[in-house]
């Protein structure tokens, strides 16, 4: 979101986070280095989800931007640092929302010169970055005097929902796309496997803790489009009834590459892809496929966590709306091989948020008790035959390549 300092309008619309508007600027800025051309700065890949390339999009193409930003009269902020600012008047973020700029360096929690010059985002457009735990002031208008105390990154306010505090511990929130969160400990690990390296939280005078983070892009959204576009259900949980009256796949594979393909691949050319369609395959089958692509997903982003933290996940801590699918979640856990485990509260992030603020106002004395509070609701274990499952996964490796290098240079945007 950019907005007037002064006024606190908005300048234009916000730019979310699948927007692709950026695809050829993020190739410019790889240049002959390619895509990790900032990963040891900031841990992240060049790609269309991050917001620094979307700035420079601004400010090059709707007028009159680039010189308000210079002058200090334009502010940058992600929602958390609008809602802040309009609450409270400060213009602030926290280390876990600057750290999906690309603009923000990962070892001092501070912006950037060399990110933002290549970038050529102005200084004075950004938010100050303060802790993810701290009264960053009080709220006016109807909530007068309500302190605004925490501000997280969606993933990172479920990983202290899921109270994944130990190095080692990580959860994955199943929504309009999935995250897998592993906390790496009090340094940054960078991933040699198309992971993100991020900021998980930084609580007060704490030192930042940090995580690696596997992106997918389309799951609970895959359910939506084959609700929506094709029809076949005309409710979300339906699809797992449907999937329900086959045994199998029967074959079919979806990979679901709307808009590229996120961790581990980092493929803008991708584009979604059914394989293995044969006279014999049903709607049923489709559905069963739909869900599938969510674990098999899952499955690639933790065998590339496993390789670049060196220490194997042994339970997951699952969350989001699609862990209401018993059929999803046991697949899951056949596909990993490792349990699967629902916590009693399901919506995360909100726990997480509320955590973060209880602790800067002392409504919490520490993070054991709020170890305290996790209490299991279910749990999904592997009962899948391995031979099995070492095939599914080849045959998705397979639909995968067939996905790739779909995006031809003359393509429309």
């Amino acid at each position: 979101m950019l907005w007037d300092r002064e006024t606190g309008e908005p300048a234009y619309n916000a730019v979310n986070w699948q927007d692709m508007r950026t695809d050829h600027l993020v190739r410019e800025l790889g240049g002959e280095v390619g895509q990790n051309r900032f990963r040891d700065l900031c841990g992240l890949p060049l790609a269309t989800y991050f917001s620094g390339p979307k700035i420079r999009w601004l400010l090059d193409h709707v007028d009159g931007l680039s010189e308000r930003a210079e002058s200090g009269d334009l502010l940058f902020g992600t929602i958390d640092s609008w809602l802040i600012w309009k609450l409270t008047g400060r213009h602030v973020t926290d280390p876990t929302n600057a750290s999906r700029t690309m603009l923000m360096n990962l070892r001092t929690l501070e912006w950037d010169d060399e990110l933002l010059d290549a970038m050529g985002v102005p200084r004075a457009m950004l938010p100050e970055i303060c802790s993810s735990a701290e009264v960053y002031g009080e709220a006016t208008g109807s909530l007068e005097g309500v302190p605004v105390a925490a501000a997280l990154g969606d993933q990172s306010a479920a990983l202290i929902g899921q109270t994944c505090f130990e190095r080692g511990e990580g959860k994955c929130t199943y929504g309009t796309g999935s995250f897998l969160l592993l906390n790496t400990g009090d340094a940054p690990v960078q991933s040699a496997n198309g992971l993100l390296t991020t900021v998980a939280y930084k609580l007060g005078s704490r030192p930042a803790a940090y995580a690696l983070e596997g992106s997918i892009a389309n799951t609970g959204a895959l359910v939506q489009w084959f609700r929506d576009n094709v029809g076949l259900i005309s409710t979300a949980p339906e699809i797992e009834t449907l999937a329900l009256t086959v045994e199998d796949n029967g074959g079919c594979y979806f990979v679901p590459a709307f808009a590229g393909l996120f961790a581990p691949h980092w493929r803008d050319d991708a584009r979604g892809v059914i394989t293995g369609l044969t006279g014999y395959i049903t709607k049923g089958h489709l559905a069963r496929a739909v869900l599938e692509a969510t674990a098999w997903q899952t499955r690639e982003v933790l065998e590339a966590m496993n390789s670049d933290a060196k220490v194997r996940l042994e339970i997951l801590r699952v969350d989001g709306g699609m862990t209401a699918n018993n059929l999803l979640m046991q697949f899951l856990a056949d596909v990993l091989d490792v349990p699967v485990v629902r916590p009693l509260v399901a919506e995360t992030p909100s726990l997480g948020a509320a955590y973060a603020a209880g602790l800067a106002v002392n409504f919490w004395p520490d993070l054991e008790t709020l170890r305290g509070h996790w209490h299991r609701a279910a749990e999904w274990r592997p009962k899948m035959d391995p031979a099995l499952r070492a095939k599914g996964y080849r045959k998705w490796q397979k639909a995968v390549q067939r996905a790739l290098d779909w995006v031809d240079e003359d393509d429309d945007d």
